[in-house]
């Protein structure tokens, strides 16, 4: 499991116009010929530890990094630099775990543009992020359905597990002619965007044969965006931070045990006073 992110203390690797001989357009004479490249990296990352003990096992290598871009772009073919700079990012990412975010813009001169101009380019910015995500089963074998699913996310080299919180018997919420849950929580660091997080988890619980046919109905695998950073988002298909966990025993006491001073973006409350304010409605 990967350590939890702090940008506290950060440095910046700045890579600037990276000559890199390539064939990426989306001309057949642009991929079968190729042209020139600049590649320009801020690459993001915690230092205190290598400033202080000036040790390069502690730093990301930059000249690794230049070596990684080369071989990277030399290697794969994108119709589109907007595709190459995704992919890039994705992979600096995946490849250097003390990198917390990098922005990359691949400049291309050669363009095959009837205007004269200096280059054309295109800049993207990748970053990893903290996710709170709540699990829980009530069918079959239910700690082993949230167990595997844990290591599923962890097994992703997109996100990684971080925190778990103890498995929680809880009963049924909403609709409760069915069989008691078993819940706990997570945090993940990823660089996947919510909605990517979302297509990921729910893929995860298609592989435990989850079906929605009752609301609130009985389930092999539920998997549930809690937090995302600190955003506030909205749509037919996700909520964040999720609309109901203010009210659920069963999401909030087991975020509470690895998250108790996680802020609310919304109601400026933390996980422990939100249990705490539930706990005193209830009561």
């Amino acid at each position: 499991m990967a350590q939890e992110i702090n940008d506290r203390d950060y440095s910046l690797i700045r890579i600037k116009d990276l000559k890199v001989f390539a064939h990426h357009g989306v001309f057949e004479e642009e991929t079968l010929k190729g042209q020139n490249f600049y590649v320009c990296v801020d690459a993001y990352q915690n230092i205190s530890s290598a400033a202080s003990m000036d040790e390069l096992m502690l730093t990301t290598n930059y000249a690794d990094l230049c070596d990684h871009i080369v071989k990277f772009l030399t290697e794969n073919t994108y119709k589109l630099i907007e595709t190459a700079a995704e992919e890039l990012s994705k992979s600096i990412l995946l490849k250097y775990s003390l990198l917390t975010s990098v922005v990359v813009e691949i400049k291309k001169p050669e363009a095959p543009i009837a205007h004269e101009l200096e280059y054309v380019s295109v800049v993207r910015k990748m970053s990893r992020h903290k996710a709170v995500l709540s699990l829980g089963s009530n069918m079959e074998d239910r700690e082993k359905h949230v167990r595997d699913a844990i290591a599923e996310l962890d097994e992703d080299p997109a996100t990684n597990v971080i925190k778990v919180s103890g498995m929680l018997e809880t009963e049924p919420y909403g609709y409760t002619d069915q069989d008691k849950f078993i819940n706990c929580a997570v945090t993940v660091n990823t660089i996947l965007e919510p909605k990517d997080l979302l297509v990921f988890t729910q893929g995860i619980e298609a592989k435990h044969n989850r079906v929605r046919d009752i609301h609130w109905g009985p389930r092999t695998l539920d998997i549930d965006i809690i937090f995302y950073d600190d955003l506030v988002y909205g749509d037919s298909s996700l909520q964040i931070p999720h609309t109901d966990m203010q009210n659920r025993f069963f999401v909030l006491e087991p975020v509470c045990e690895i998250e108790p001073g996680y802020r609310h973006p919304v109601f400026n409350r933390t996980v422990l006073q939100l249990l705490n304010e539930l706990r005193e409605k209830e009561n």
